[in-house]
């Protein structure tokens, strides 16, 4: 079979080829990284969790590119284009590096079936190993114990949060989910907790496997004030006038805290200076995670999609000052808890702009209305084709003393997203 030669064509293959998006389980990746036969050569992190996942990888690759380490982050989904998924270097993989990798991973496969997730992640490694990184970064995709990233050995695993999500696959019990989670930790090697509440189930996991386990508020932590904060480590150091994150939102300290656990748990294999801390800190982005976009009306993009992210959204609204009106843009996929997310949001909202989303999982605006009648939603309430046509309501109604969220899913916030970068 002749091998596409552009991004578009592999990305078409795999869809094409692989109906199943999520399929567990370790032997298939197994056998083609053996077959790759690419020996890792850089201290990895992997991080997984149900929330703030993205926030922790992105702050840090910050610190790392910041300490002058050439770093390599894998995550998914994408917002607007795949190559947001493989970062080399701070910068988003080229076209040409991604289709050189999806092809050597094709050969290397012979007849072993892949989804779509697991051969991408298997090429985002051979891009990884052919760029000659200081260290790489894996964020989990679903779960842990069984996503294709757990087929490498990490030298430090951060969970960051357990919360009720994909109980379809995970478990519908948070000490099920919270196994499923501890299954990146490794023995003998640093596995931090973000989560102020970790299961008993990922605790006694990491305990009987050996791991060096680090729980927040036990083992490290932070506090602080309006101006500045403070990490701490147990019988260890402290670390006083840090400025905080730029990423937005309450529970940033949390990711931040852990990713300077991670950078502590680490240090004799990969040394990073404060100052590369501080730094990294000011100057990290992430976009679609509170999002607080430039200009009147104030307009947020969140990809909270369960109500662990819907609640601390709420909180970070509340935080914000006074708006007159709320509008909000939604859009959700039918395997997420909508009533959940809705129940915690409501309050805050005036409008409800809804959105239809396209594929088999994607709920049309019709039922997100249903939805909302049912957990006692009245007032101004409408139905969309597509989040860019409830955007465009928004922006039409929106005094500029509002506010405008967008939130849900990542399609719904790619969709409004690709509007609001597409040139005037």
């Amino acid at each position: 079979m002749q091998l596409p030669e552009s991004l578009e064509g592999w990305l078409g293959l795999l869809e094409a080829r692989h109906g199943q998006s999520i399929q567990l389980g370790l032997d298939r990746v197994r056998a083609v990284r053996d077959a790759l036969d690419l020996p890792q050569t850089c201290p990895v992190f992997t991080i997984g969790g149900t929330n703030g996942k993205g926030s922790t990888c992105a702050l840090l690759e910050a610190v790392l590119l910041a300490a002058g380490y050439r770093v390599g982050l894998y995550t998914s989904p994408h917002l607007l284009k795949y190559n947001e998924r493989v970062r080399i270097d701070g910068r988003d993989a080229s076209d040409e590096a991604l289709v050189a990798a999806f092809a050597e991973v094709e050969r290397a496969r012979g007849e072993i079936p892949l989804t779509y997730f697991e051969h991408g992640t298997l090429a985002a490694w051979v891009a990884f190993c052919r760029a000659g990184l200081d260290a790489i970064i894996l964020e989990v995709g679903l779960g842990g114990r069984l996503d294709a990233v757990n087929v490498f050995e990490p030298d430090c695993a951060i969970v960051t949060s357990v919360a009720m999500d994909h109980m379809d696959y995970l478990g519908d019990t948070r000490e099920a989910i919270g196994f499923e989670k501890a299954g990146i930790f490794r023995a003998g090697r640093p596995a931090i907790c973000s989560d102020p509440m970790p299961p008993a189930s990922l605790v006694a996991h990491a305990e009987a496997i050996g791991a060096r386990l680090w729980v927040t508020g036990r083992d490290f932590g932070f506090a602080g004030d309006q101006n500045q904060w403070a990490f701490w480590l147990a019988g260890g150091s402290r670390r006083g006038g840090l400025a905080y994150p730029a990423l937005r939102g309450t529970n940033q300290l949390l990711n931040a805290s852990a990713v300077m656990a991670a950078c502590e748990a680490v240090r004799e294999i990969l040394p990073v200076p404060m100052q590369a801390i501080r730094q990294g800190f000011m100057l990290v982005e992430l976009p679609g995670r509170f999002q607080v976009l430039p200009g009147r009306p104030a307009v947020v993009l969140d990809v909270a999609h369960n109500p662990q992210a819907a609640g601390v959204l709420n909180e970070n609204l509340a935080s914000m000052g006074y708006f007159p009106e709320t509008w909000a843009v939604l859009g959700m996929l039918g395997d997420k808890d909508v009533a959940g997310v809705v129940r915690l949001l409501r309050d805050r909202v005036d409008h409800w702009l809804l959105a239809s989303l396209p594929g088999p999982r994607g709920l049309s605006a019709a039922r997100l209305a249903e939805i909302l009648r049912e957990v006692g939603v009245s007032g101004d309430v409408r139905e969309h084709d597509s989040p860019q046509a409830a955007y465009q309501v928004a922006r039409e109604g929106a005094a500029e003393g509002d506010r405008i969220v967008i939130f849900g899913s990542f399609l719904t916030v790619a969709d409004v997203l690709a509007v609001v970068k597409a040139p005037q």
